[in-house]
């Protein structure tokens, strides 16, 4: 059975459509993203490295900035003499070549991507509990008025 199409009258029409250009904001801007690093071990946790906004996070940057210049210190500082090894998760700037040829170029011991358990919380605290916590911690302490 075919419904009819009825048209609103113009008083009404005009005010579902300031209703829903109320509810469905167009935004010109998106919200803004942070890309952070972070080492966890028995030992201990490193700082949390921020990614430079605006940064390409590829190889070079991973290698040269995140990791040498920022992460390893934290790391070498928290783990002193004892042996600790490096695992990355699957993100393309720590798969590329040049990223696996890195650890192997300082002698860092360091687990291969052929050889990381997938999705394991395990060995990835930081995705499994420290984001959730984190996010948790945000939520319970603000109060929102609006979604953005």
């Amino acid at each position: 059975m075919a419904r009819k199409c009825e048209v609103l009258p113009p008083y009404l029409a005009k005010q579902t459509l300031l209703l829903i250009s109320v509810l469905i904001r167009e935004r010109e801007y998106f919200s803004r993203n942070v890309m952070v690093s972070i080492g966890v071990s028995r030992m201990g946790k490193t700082r949390v490295v921020f990614i430079d906004s605006g940064a390409k996070a590829n190889s070079s940057y991973y290698c040269n900035i995140v990791l040498e210049k920022r992460l390893l210190p934290h790391i070498r500082t928290i783990c002193r003499h004892y042996r600790w090894t490096l695992q990355q998760d699957g993100a393309p700037s720590h798969t590329a070549r040049t990223t696996m040829d890195y650890p192997k170029k300082e002698h860092i011991n360091f687990i291969e991507p052929h050889m990381w358990p997938p999705n394991s919380p395990d060995i990835n605290p930081v995705d499994y509990a420290i984001w959730g916590a984190l996010q948790q911690r945000v939520y319970n302490q603000r109060q929102f008025k609006t979604v953005e």
